[in-house]
């Protein structure tokens, strides 16, 4: 893929609408209007607490993409978790794609854009090293919860978690000039990860049997409609979307390619922590329990309905509900009842930011070549992850010792191909990957 199509995204003017590919520009960053979903209740009134910090401000500006893995910013606002603890005017803000995200970050709430975000992991890390703004993550915010989709034409071919099936398909189509084309969010994030790791376990190499575009996540099913794009990465609630739609089918669900995966992160300026250190704890204390609150099953419903008002993804709360519950209808017959590759909040230490969890993005990225191979990947990951601060949060807010990781690495990971890899030695598991770009 070229440096300028890493820069462009894809976008639908309406539903019948052809989609054209067109370069990122300046968006606004403020929530969508429209839409038919009833208003979500307004959180109750809500007291200070006496172990909440005393916070050098009571503001921060936080912004969030229409997925079902932001609810705990989102819970936090309506629930009243961040009044709670002090942080009485956070402003939970909309954004319209992943490269709007980093560019609010980029010049902050001073500049009119946000001081932190709902975000996807490697995107800290890679403003810090190609942006030059250092950023810190805070925690992660969800494992699991992601998937592929194909569309319909795939489902003779059987194509699931094996993307074997494909090859020929890519190849067939790349031989009469009309490549196919997988829709991923942004350049280096998870979900262009999980795809290439995916297609490249299948001996297709993303980069030259196929053509990955950005898309924003909104956006994807819109672009499959109009078949401008034949698959793609993302969270929910689009793929069940485009199952509800009938539309095309989930091929796998992203946990099964790597069980209780990092997903999305909550990170912020790190000029902001520096200069705010207790409103940072106190953000981190109120997005905890959030995620506590959310992993809840008798809560599922009703994030879901908060999450599905139109200020928030502006969607019907039916397309969120099931799988939020790790009901999964794959929409070529397949089906699965809570599903143990379901998006987790806070079970299993989804919540704690495993540097070893980093390690792997970093390597991937040098992979597939967004970083350089001289990155030095393990200092980079103890200047921008913050597990300490975590820990410090988690405390404040009294979860259990037992909840709370005693060391940085989740150990050796091993993926569904039987490909391991160890954090102590990225370098080996990068030299042994067969389709690579470094």
């Amino acid at each position: 893929m070229t440096n300028l199509s890493r820069r462009k995204f894809i976008f639908t003017t309406g539903a019948a609408a052809a989609a054209s590919i067109v370069a990122h520009g300046c968006s606004s960053n403020t929530a969508s209007s429209g839409g038919n979903a009833p208003s979500a209740a307004p959180a109750a009134n809500v007291s200070t607490v006496a172990n909440a910090p005393k916070v050098e401000t009571t503001k921060a500006k936080l912004g969030f993409i229409a997925l079902t893995d932001s609810a705990p910013l989102i819970i936090a606002k309506e629930k009243g978790f961040f009044a709670k603890y002090g942080m009485t005017d956070v402003e939970v803000i909309k954004q319209k794609s992943w490269p709007v995200t980093r560019d609010n970050l980029k010049i902050g709430s001073a500049g009119d854009g946000i001081d932190g975000a709902h975000i996807l992991s490697p995107m800290p890390y890679l403003m810090t090293i190609n942006d030059k703004v250092p950023m810190y993550l805070l925690a992660r915010l969800n494992t699991n919860g992601q998937a592929i989709s194909v569309a319909n034409k795939f489902k003779e071919l059987k194509v699931n978690l094996e993307s074997k099936a494909l090859k020929e398909a890519a190849t067939k189509a790349k031989a009469d000039k009309k490549s196919l084309k997988a829709g991923i969010t942004f350049p280096g994030g998870t979900h262009d990860l999980w795809m290439r790791y995916w297609l490249a376990a299948g001996n297709i190499n993303p980069d030259q049997d196929m053509v990955l575009e950005p898309v924003p996540p909104p956006q994807m099913v819109a672009n499959m409609k109009v078949n401008t794009i034949d698959a793609f990465c993302v969270g929910e609630p689009w793929n069940a979307q485009l199952v509800s739609q009938k539309l095309g089918y989930s091929a796998l669900v992203t946990g099964e390619l790597w069980k209780d995966h990092p997903e999305k992160a909550f990170a912020m300026r790190q000029d902001w922590v520096d200069k705010n250190p207790n409103a940072a704890q106190a953000l981190l204390m109120a997005i905890l329990e959030a995620q506590q609150w959310c992993d809840k099953l008798e809560n599922k419903e009703e994030m879901c309905k908060i999450c599905a008002d139109r200020k928030y993804f502006n969607v019907a709360a039916a397309d969120i509900i099931e799988r939020a519950k790790g009901n999964i209808d794959f929409g070529d017959g397949r089906t699965e009842k809570e599903f143990p590759y379901r998006m987790k909040f806070w079970a299993d230490n989804a919540s704690y930011p495993y540097k070893s969890h980093d390690i792997w993005f970093l390597t991937e990225d040098i992979r597939w070549g967004y970083l350089p191979k001289d990155t030095k990947v393990k200092e980079i990951v103890d200047q921008v992850n913050k597990e300490d601060l975590w820990k410090k949060a988690a405390k404040a807010i009294g979860v259990p010792n037992s909840e709370i990781p005693t060391s940085s690495s989740r150990g050796v990971e091993t993926f569904f191909d039987g490909v391991k890899f160890d954090p102590e030695k990225p370098e080996e598991y990068l030299q042994a990957l067969k389709i690579k770009k470094v």
